[in-house]
């Protein structure tokens, strides 16, 4: 089966930068996987991205280095099943509250005796190679996003369920949760004090700590932190910060006497 990337990035000392596509379009989705991310990640939580277009971007990405990977929109099994047969290596699940939840992500996501994730790795295979089902259970990643006070509340029993490989934080839902103004860039000790904590239990246990993050800046100070994992914003906004920021430099030029403006 092939390797796992982001496993041997970790193993290495290094830190993973996660791409977030969030355009529901292969074309899109291929020129943005070719700029060097470590990971991608299709994302059918927030946005247009439904199934069908899912699996034509994880066949976009799969044409570069970057691992494919998806969060799910919710802890539902058939939908995290049929990703990881169209071949995402890495699944993230919102809004993990329990250890109940944590277990029954896990499981769907397994095979047997690990879980009881049904066999039909179609896409998978192609991707992965014929001995996938042999070693899908190592190389697949397994993410719980920790974005609420039930979960932190619940953090050390989430974090004991066997065959999970880390937490990926949701700032600005967590910070909702705790009574803060939703931010991928929090500045309440509360919330930050917060982020700490699952940073340093989730790393207590050998597992991977993730977070979504606003931009380089952002990303930096979390990786300084001891995050090992991040996302810079989407591929949506980024190509509308890049836009912008095109236009505003052009517009910011004074038009040359006499020339017209169309």
């Amino acid at each position: 089966m092939r390797r796992n990337a982001i496993k041997k990035i970790l193993a290495d000392g290094g830190r993973v930068v996660n791409g977030w596509a969030a355009i529901p379009n292969s074309y899109a989705t291929e020129v943005y996987a070719h700029q060097g991310w470590d990971s991608v990640t299709v994302d059918l939580q927030h946005g247009p991205v439904g199934y069908q277009a899912a699996v034509t971007m994880l066949q976009a990405i799969s044409t570069t280095g970057a691992v494919p990977m998806a969060r799910v929109p919710w802890n539902e099994p058939s939908l995290i099943m049929k990703l990881l047969d169209a071949g995402a290596y890495g699944l993230i699940c919102p809004m993990i509250n329990t250890k109940a939840e944590a277990e029954a992500f896990v499981a769907a996501a397994r095979y047997a005796p690990l879980g009881n994730r049904s066999f039909g790795p179609n896409r998978a295979v192609q991707y992965g190679g014929a001995d996938y089902w042999q070693h899908a259970n190592e190389e697949i990643l397994l993410f719980a996003m920790i974005e609420t006070t039930k979960a932190l509340a619940n953090l050390d029993d989430i974090l004991s369920v066997a065959s999970l490989n880390g937490t990926y934080i949701g700032p600005s839902d967590l910070s909702l949760s705790m009574g803060f103004t939703p931010t991928l860039d929090p500045s309440d000790q509360e919330v930050l004090a917060a982020m700490e904590t699952i940073r340093k239990k989730t790393q207590a246990r050998g597992l991977i700590a993730g977070v979504h993050t606003d931009s380089p800046k952002t990303a930096l100070r979390r990786y300084a932190e001891g995050f090992q994992l991040c996302t810079i914003l989407n591929d949506a906004r980024l190509m509308a910060n890049a836009a912008a920021a095109a236009v505003r430099e052009v517009k910011s030029q004074p038009t040359a006497e006499g020339a017209k403006s169309y």
